[in-house]
């Protein structure tokens, strides 16, 4: 990007870097193994032993929480649509106020959940995990401090989950709080009054930004544990990074500067494909033979304004 930038420069109103998509899935490690969710059971709970009933039954009162705290709050719970649900939900999040659920989407998706193998008659169970396709819940939320995320629970246990933040969002609520004059235009900024600050605000973020949400969330969309129980036997989600991508975004000065560059990359990529050059544009993330990780991946998207500059906002996905 150093020689991009040097060899576009004079047509490069202002630049600046940030993170972009966060997903990060979560886990309750000690009920990823099936002992251990025995010995739960029993402990704290005086139950053995654990049958598909009593994992059926946890989802169901899950799912009637989910119901009866949209009903008692008006949050609209919706299938979620075909195409493309950022763009679904976007009228919810109008008018949201700070740390409130505005929509819920529920979908068929895949998830590795705990399953009972046994006999009713002896009343013997093994428990195991399996995946499995089921309903899960994903709670589209106005954070705070993130703005615009989301979370995906599936209400059987052991209760996996993701989440999905975006570091443009929350720029935008240090921008909006610092009194500072901003255009956002999709997943970049088109204008800002201060584009030194706004840099100093993405390298602030620490990765106890990122805990802090995801803990507040996925303690408060799981209340089937006590706070005895989550204190003492270690019921609360451990955060992994899923995908991170980190993005440099260049606003152009013109519009038809980076238009006459996008028609150049098509022109030069027109071969991609052919028999005569069989070359993949994403050959570069695939796993070795070896058993090594994929090579990092550079995607380019181009942001068109309706006024005269655009954005170039490339992606380094991990």
């Amino acid at each position: 990007m150093n020689s991009f930038y040097e060899h576009h420069r004079d047509s490069i109103h202002w630049h600046y870097r940030c993170f972009d998509r966060i997903l990060v899935n979560g886990l309750i490690q000690p009920f990823q193994q099936p002992e251990r969710v025995v010995g739960f059971f029993n402990t704290y709970r005086q139950l053995y032993p654990v049958t598909r009933y009593t994992l059926r039954s946890i989802a169901d009162e899950f799912q009637q929480w989910v119901k009866e705290r949209a009903a008692k709050r008006n949050i609209p719970i919706i299938d979620a649509p075909d195409g493309r649900r950022d763009e679904f939900v976007d009228p919810y999040f109008e008018g949201a106020k700070p740390d409130s659920v505005v929509v819920i989407l529920k979908a068929r998706e895949p998830a590795r959940i705990m399953i009972a193998i046994g006999d009713k008659v002896a009343n013997r169970w093994h428990l195991q995990i399996a995946n499995r396709w089921v309903v899960q819940y994903n709670f589209y939320i106005n954070d705070r401090n993130w703005g615009r995320m989301f979370v995906r629970m599936c209400p059987y246990l052991p209760f996996s989950a993701r989440i999905c933040l975006n570091q443009h969002h929350w720029l935008a609520n240090r921008l909006r709080e610092n009194g500072i004059r901003f255009k956002q235009v999709a997943n970049a900024f088109l204008k800002c009054a201060a584009p030194d600050r706004l840099q100093t605000f993405a390298n602030s973020l620490i990765p106890r930004d990122l805990l802090i949400c995801g803990q507040k969330w996925l303690a408060h969309l799981t209340p089937f544990f006590t706070a005895r129980e989550r204190a003492e036997a270690g019921c609360r989600h451990r955060l992994f990074f899923s995908q991170v991508e980190f993005c440099d975004n260049l606003v152009f000065r013109r519009r038809a500067t980076l238009d006459n560059l996008g028609e150049r990359l098509l022109d030069a990529n027109r071969t991609i494909g052919q028999p005569a050059s069989p070359a993949s544009p994403i050959s570069a993330g695939a796993p070795t033979s070896t058993g090594r990780p994929p090579m990092v991946k550079l995607a380019c998207t181009l942001t068109i304004d309706r006024g005269s500059r655009s954005v170039m906002n490339s992606r380094r996905l991990n």
